[in-house]
């Protein structure tokens, strides 16, 4: 699934970039990224699943099955790879379970146990086939456990991204013959994908589109219509969820800016913005070749920014940021990772590279000022939560929400919740200051 001669390039795009080379020298500049490369995969990799994990403290990047280097149908794999992101030292890991290469899987991190979903196989005749399969990979032992509940509807190219540490989304995608409207949601402590609610209508279907979750907001972008020779997309769909029942979302779609589309990037949340980073301006099948007979694509090298109080769309132009992007690793607000990808000329990359965004106005807004003023402690708990704030604030009221949507505790502003008889797992902390803003905090009941 999945044809660009290289774009030329005009003399203001070739100004644009060198200044923006000589700008990234400043790490101060607002917004500004900067990329290093870290270290090296044991072997060139793209279309591979990326994520984080955490080992005594230690951040790891995962990569999980993709092609290789000569990008045939015979060359997609089940490999899987480990970095270690405070030495760049990688390493080969166990195989992904099956016995067929997958391209277009997504992997995400749910607590110490990351969920490797979907995904589609490539034959000699040239036929793909979905994917319904979910891996589990266990990062502290580095061991495959058993295959999580197979999804509703077998899919690949999605958007994947996770809810409060809590709930796991796949989202439209491809399967078998077209681009789906389904939500799909899983939820790790029981096991079961449910229904969430269908994207209304083919303009916000695509394959090969990313997104994540920004204050209880699903945010997608890009990506393929399943029409024609799948051509680009350049609207961004927003899905509110219904904190009392997740499942239920409510969908919008608009064109922030129409001269910015994607394909196969990756996406993460930088302060109150969230990044497109990477991917193509052009469609294009597994081996780099565009669908629309153009030839080969390039790299769009770009950084999309959405900032969702402004709902305003920009885009930056950085030198070497690889396209065929399935994921990234997010190591804290401003430093995120990715291995793999292609290159210029559709050269499959080993490089593993870190993403480090400078302070932006908006990471440094009221809003977030507040948040760190509010402490929640311990975390892990066993018998009480501790709330301290030291803003300017008052909070006017908190409520604690289960894994499912409910609301488990409720009640006016106090420094300390009893929550001796509430089960262990993962709650989300809502706490409602004066001025309406809401202050949000993932914490973690455990037994005595």
């Amino acid at each position: 699934m999945h044809h660009n001669w290289h774009h030329l390039k005009t003399m203001k795009t070739l100004l644009l970039s060198i200044l923006l080379i000589l700008l990234s020298i400043n790490t101060q500049l607002f917004g500004q990224l900067t990329i290093t490369e870290l270290g090296k995969l044991p072997e060139p990799v793209a279309n591979n699943a990326v994520t984080e994990g955490f080992i005594d403290g230690v951040p790891y990047l995962f990569s999980f099955a993709g092609i290789d280097s000569t990008k045939t149908f015979s060359s997609t794999h089940l490999k899987s790879f480990k970095v270690n992101l405070e030495t760049g030292e990688s390493e080969r890991i166990a195989d992904l379970p099956g016995d067929q290469g997958l391209l277009g899987v997504g992997a995400s991190r749910i607590g110490n146990i990351i969920y490797i979903v979907g995904g589609y196989t490539v034959n000699s005749d040239g036929s793909e086939v979905s994917s319904p399969k979910v891996r589990r990979y266990d990062i502290e032992n580095n061991i495959f456990l058993e295959d999580a509940a197979d999804l509703i509807i077998a899919t690949d190219d999605h958007v994947q991204t996770v809810w409060n540490d809590s709930l796991l989304y796949v989202i439209t995608g491809w399967s078998n013959t077209g681009n789906i409207r389904n939500t799909q949601i899983y939820n790790p402590t029981t096991d079961i994908w449910t229904e969430g609610t269908l994207v209304p209508n083919i303009l916000y279907r695509a394959f090969g589109a990313s997104g994540t979750i920004l204050n209880d907001t699903i945010y997608y972008f890009g990506g393929a219509t399943s029409s024609g020779s799948f051509g680009i997309q350049n609207r961004l769909i927003k899905g509110a969820i219904n904190l009392n029942d997740p499942s239920e979302i409510t969908w919008s779609i608009s064109t922030p800016n129409p001269d910015i589309d994607g394909y196969r990037m990756a996406s993460t949340v930088v302060g109150e913005e969230v990044h497109w980073v990477g991917g193509s301006n052009n469609t294009y099948n597994y081996n780099g070749i565009a669908y629309d007979g153009s030839g080969g694509v390039s790299p769009s090298n770009q950084d999309i920014t959405l900032d969702v109080n402004e709902g305003n769309l920009d885009r930056i132009i950085y030198p070497k940021i690889p396209m065929d992007l399935r994921g990234i690793a997010n190591i804290s607000d401003r430093i995120k990772y990715i291995a793999g990808g292609m290159e210029d000329d559709q050269v499959v990359s080993d490089k593993v590279l870190k993403l480090e965004w400078a302070s932006t106005p908006s990471s440094t807004s009221k809003h977030l000022d507040t948040k760190k003023s509010i402490e929640v402690f311990p975390n892990p708990a066993t018998s009480h939560l501790n709330i301290s704030n030291q803003g300017s604030e008052l909070i006017i009221s908190y409520r604690l929400i289960n894994i499912n949507g409910q609301t488990i505790l409720k009640g006016p502003r106090q420094e300390t919740i009893n929550i001796r008889a509430l089960p262990p797992g993962v709650y989300h902390l809502e706490i409602e200051l004066e001025s309406g803003k809401l202050v949000t905090e993932i914490v973690q009941i455990i037994d005595l």
